[in-house]
């Protein structure tokens, strides 16, 4: 079911880590994580039970988002069958000589409640060669499975009047004119401004209760639809996308909000917290050498603007070198350091992190809030020392007082933020301290640290100072938030302690912080 079990870490708990409850931080025993790629949670409320479903048919299920558990259903014994249209159709893009199998994509799920129709909603995609993909919506009773059936929701691939998307795109946009069929039948030969790709939806309500699903993958980039809520699938009825423009819209793939022309960014992912609609994005290629970091960028509108802390919209008005992969002109290769969106973490060394098995390409995350107000960020990632091997892995968010989102530097076990913060005496020592840098992304090629950040030392004083490899000030406002001003830039975030991620899981103090379109992480080390 595509599922690779990395270490047998019951085990691991067992002999290695020991963990009991540490004094003042509350710490669930951790067993690890499992291989979900592209990993989409959702909780039941009834059962208290988190889920995520991802590509390959592999799902998991946690009662504490850090032991989990595989599992299966239907799908994985009845995909050619549930899947056989958007198969057929996926098959239309194969290249000559080419045989297609479907169980090999079905890619990057993401299921939702849906209240009016009493069913858990599952939106997967079924990729094919040549853009000949789409997103489909199946239901369930319960989110254990058994799953069924419903039907497509959007398309890509059009190339010839007649076929299905084209029938679809007269339903969904009116009259397939010349304008619209000189769009569409672009999407064959990659053309960067319109190539859509239906794949990787993410579904969610807005304040209002309208139903949207964002999707799209490089190509063309990101758009947006509105579901029905009453059946899940295309609001057929609603136009407001109105005619097309350039960047903005489309009457038939939706609001345009980030992406486009062929610059990296996939596997789009919107979370409502607080008073924004928060929009992850991946850059790069998810293999260990590819590249992959998260995005991040925010509106107050879930249809857009989307925007970074320096005002960079997430559309992109052209191709962008260094946000591609390869320059077609020139076939020199970049690696992903596009400055726009907020890097929400990278690859570092530092304190409470093991310095041989380091995180080298995080990526197309899910998020959500919990019912007790916790934010978390659930992602796959893989390793410098382990290949191609990928796991899950949990974090939890705060938002700051800019309304920004920050990441704890340490993998979730169980920690709370506390309410009444600490003193400046307990505050003040030393910490590693890194910044979460846009420019410099892992590669086993070449010299030197190849892309890992190694913090530095830095002492937070009881009066304030900030001193050693960087300086400045820091003050402590309401709670457990603080302000920082370091080498001249504001940030804003929390301290939290936290279980570190060694095996003695030692209590430590640690910061997070937002500022200058960056993030960055501390940890206490004396």
């Amino acid at each position: 079911n595509g599922i690779i079990d990395i270490l047998d870490m019951e085990a691991v708990q067992k002999d290695v880590l020991g963990i009991e409850a540490i004094e003042n931080l509350t710490v669930t025993k951790t067993n690890g994580t499992v291989s979900v790629h592209d990993p989409s949670v959702v909780k039941d409320e009834k059962t208290g039970t988190y889920y995520i479903f991802g590509s390959h048919m592999a799902w998991a299920k946690s009662t504490d988002l850090c032991n989990w558990t595989t599992f299966t259903n239907n799908i994985n014994t009845d995909y050619k069958t549930l899947f056989a249209k958007e198969a057929e159709w996926s098959a239309r893009g194969t290249k000559a000589g080419s045989t297609y199998d479907v169980s090999g994509n079905l890619w990057a799920p993401d299921v939702i409640w849906n209240e009016e129709m009493g069913k858990w909603c599952m939106y997967m995609s079924v990729n094919g060669d040549n853009w000949y993909t789409s997103i489909v919506l199946l239901t369930a009773d319960s989110l254990d499975g058994n799953w069924t059936y419903v039907g497509p929701v959007v398309y890509s691939g059009f190339t010839s009047a007649g076929e299905a998307a084209l029938t679809d795109y007269s339903k969904a946009a009116g009259t397939f004119d010349d304008a619209a069929k000189t769009r569409y039948l672009q999407n064959r030969n990659g053309n960067r401004t319109y190539s859509m790709n239906a794949i990787d939806p993410c579904v969610l309500y807005d304040d209002d209760g309208n139903l949207w699903m964002v999707y799209g993958s490089w190509s063309a980039g990101i758009y947006q639809i509105k579901l029905d809520t009453k059946t899940g699938l295309r609001d057929y009825n609603y136009t407001e996308y109105g005619d097309y423009v350039k960047d903005k819209a489309d009457p038939y793939l939706g609001y345009k909000i980030a992406g486009g022309y062929y610059n990296s960014g996939e596997g789009p992912y919107i979370l409502k917290a607080d008073k924004y609609y928060y929009l992850f994005l991946s850059l790069g290629n998810l293999e260990t050498d590819g590249g992959y970091n998260m995005r991040l960028f925010r509106s107050e509108n879930i249809n857009g603007p989307y925007v970074d802390q320096d005002g960079n919209s997430a559309i992109y008005p052209a191709y962008t070198q260094s946000a591609g992969f390869t320059d077609i002109q020139t076939s020199t290769t970049t690696k992903y350091n596009s400055t726009r969106g907020i890097r929400v973490m990278s690859s570092i060394k530092m304190a409470g992190k093991s310095t041989t098995h380091i995180e080298a390409a995080q990526g197309h995350n899910s998020a959500f809030v919990d019912d007790d107000g916790k934010i978390f960020l659930i992602y796959h990632t893989r390793y410098t020392d382990t290949g191609e091997a990928f796991s899950v892995r949990v974090h939890q968010m705060y938002v700051n007082e800019d309304g920004w989102l920050v990441v704890s530097p340490y993998e979730y076990s169980g920690e709370t933020l506390s309410t009444t913060g600490y003193t400046a005496d307990e505050i003040a020592g030393t910490y590693d301290f890194s910044i979460q840098y846009r420019d410099k992304v892992y590669t086993s090629k070449g010299t030197g640290d190849k892309g890992i950040y190694t913090a530095v030392s830095i002492t937070l004083g009881a009066d304030g100072t900030i001193s050693g490899a960087a300086t400045g000030t820091w003050k402590t406002t309401t709670g457990s938030n603080v302000e920082m001003t370091i080498d001249g830039v504001v940030y804003k975030g929390v301290f939290v302690k936290q279980a570190n991620e060694l095996t003695t899981r030692d209590e430590t103090l640690t910061f997070t912080l937002c500022g200058g379109n960056q993030m960055a992480w501390g940890a206490k080390t004396s």
